[in-house]
C-alpha cells in the first residue's frame, strides 16, 4: 500500500515538469499524505508528507531554480507542511483512540468469557454444543445467557435473556448464572431452582439504581433437568421461547402448558411454577435458543423461520446443527443481527 502514494508523487513530479509553464500540478501532491493517513500510522504519514514537500521543491528546481523562492512555490510548500502536520496529528489521535477501543473490547470479551463460559462438549449422557452470536462485532457483550450444572443423577440447564444490553445486562446475567449454580449446588428441585432465581432477580430490583430503571429489569428463562437414565426430562419455562425437539427427521415444539412469567416480575404477578415432562430419547436433539434468533428479520421485515429451517438439518449433531443455523441466519439478515442471540443444542448419547 505504501507504494501507491510514492508512485503518485513521482507521477505528479514528472507530469508537472513536462507540462507547459502555465500549468501547475503541485497542489495534487497533498493527495499522497492524505491517502497514507487512511491506512498507515503517524510515522509513515509524516514520511510521505516530507516526501511531498521534497517533491514540490524538486518541481521548482527542475522548472527554474529561481522558482523555488517564488511566492507561488513557497505558498504550496507551506500548505503541504500544514496539511502534513495536521494529518500526522490526526493519525496520533486515531491510534490513541484505537488503543483505548482495543482495551475496552478486550475487557468486554474477558467479561463475556468469565460470565458466559462455553459449555463442555459432553455432560453426563448428553453431547452438547453452545453458541453466542453478537449483534455487533465491536460489542461482544450482552444479556443472553446459558449454563449447565450436574446434579447427582441429571444435568440441569438454563437458557435466558436479560432485557437490555451492555454492562447492565451482563451484570444481571452474571447474577442469574450465579444464582443458578448456587441453587443446583444446594440440591434444590427444578421448581426450586426457578423460584430461587426469581427471588434473586426480584431482590436485585430493590437496589437503589432508580425506580424507572428497576421496573425495566426482567429475565426470560427456561430451566431443564435431563436425567442420565432413559427417563422423561423436565422443563420450567418463564416467559422464554420453548425449545425445539428434533426426532427422526421431524421437528416439534416442546411448548409448556402452564408457562410462568419472566423472572423479576414477581412484584407484579405471582409466579406459579410447573415442571412439565417430555421424552428425550437416544439420538434426539433438543434445541434451546433466545428470541434474538426467531426475531431476526430480513430486509423485507420477515422473521427467521427457525422451525422450518431446521427440518432440513434434523439428522445433524449438535455442533453441526448450530453451525448450519448460524450460517443460514447470517444469510437471512444479510449480515449483522439486530439483537444478540444464544443457542444450545444437546443430544442424548445412546447407551
Amino acid at each position: 500500500m505504501i507504494a501507491v502514494p510514492v508512485i503518485w508523487l513521482v507521477i505528479v513530479v514528472v507530469v508537472d515538469v513536462a507540462a507547459p509553464p502555465e500549468i501547475h500540478l503541485g497542489p495534487l501532491l497533498v493527495a499522497a499524505p492524505a491517502l497514507t493517513a487512511s491506512f498507515a500510522g503517524a510515522w509513515t504519514t509524516g514520511l510521505i508528507a516530507f516526501l511531498a514537500v521534497a517533491a514540490q521543491a524538486v518541481i521548482a528546481l527542475l522548472r527554474d531554480r529561481d522558482e523555488l523562492f517564488s511566492a507561488n512555490h513557497q505558498a504550496q510548500i507551506a500548505a503541504l507542511v500544514l496539511v502534513g502536520a495536521s494529518l500526522v496529528a490526526y493519525c496520533v489521535v486515531r491510534e490513541r483512540r484505537e488503543r483505548v477501543l482495543s482495551q475496552v473490547r478486550h475487557v468486554s470479551e474477558v467479561a463475556q468469557r468469565l460470565v458466559l463460559r462455553p459449555l463442555p462438549q459432553r455432560i453426563g449422557s448428553l453431547q452438547v454444543a453452545s453458541m453466542y452470536l453478537a449483534a455487533e462485532a465491536e460489542a461482544r457483550i450482552g444479556g443472553d445467557l446459558y449454563a449447565a450444572a450436574r446434579t447427582d443423577h441429571s444435568t440441569r440447564l438454563i437458557i435466558g435473556d436479560v432485557r437490555g444490553k451492555g454492562i447492565t445486562a451482563i451484570g444481571d446475567a452474571a447474577l442469574a448464572l450465579g444464582a443458578f449454580r448456587a441453587a443446583v449446588h444446594q440440591r434444590t428441585s427444578l421448581i426450586g431452582t426457578a423460584s430461587f432465581l426469581d427471588e434473586s432477580v426480584s431482590w436485585n430490583l430493590g437496589d437503589p439504581v432508580g425506580a424507572e430503571q428497576a421496573q425495566e429489569i426482567f429475565i426470560t428463562a427456561s430451566f431443564l433437568d435431563i436425567p442420565d437414565e432413559d427417563r422423561p426430562a423436565a422443563m420450567v419455562v418463564c416467559g422464554h421461547p420453548p425449545p425445539l425437539l428434533l426426532r427422526k427427521g421431524h421437528v416439534s415444539e416442546v411448548a409448556p402448558h402452564k408457562p410462568a412469567p419472566p423472572l423479576g416480575v414477581g412484584l407484579l404477578a405471582r409466579a406459579e411454577y410447573h415442571a412439565e415432562t417430555f421424552e428425550l430419547g437416544a439420538g434426539d436433539v433438543l434445541l434451546l435458543f433466545t428470541d434474538g434468533v426467531t426475531e431476526a428479520r430480513d430486509r423485507y421485515g420477515n422473521f427467521y423461520p427457525l422451525a422450518d429451517r431446521v427440518v432440513a438439518w434434523a439428522g445433524s449433531g449438535p455442533e453441526e446443527l448450530l453451525q448450519r443455523i448460524s450460517h443460514d441466519l447470517s444469510r437471512h439478515v444479510g449480515g449483522a443481527l439486530g439483537d444478540d442471540a444464544a443457542l444450545v443444542a444437546l443430544q442424548r448419547v445412546p447407551s
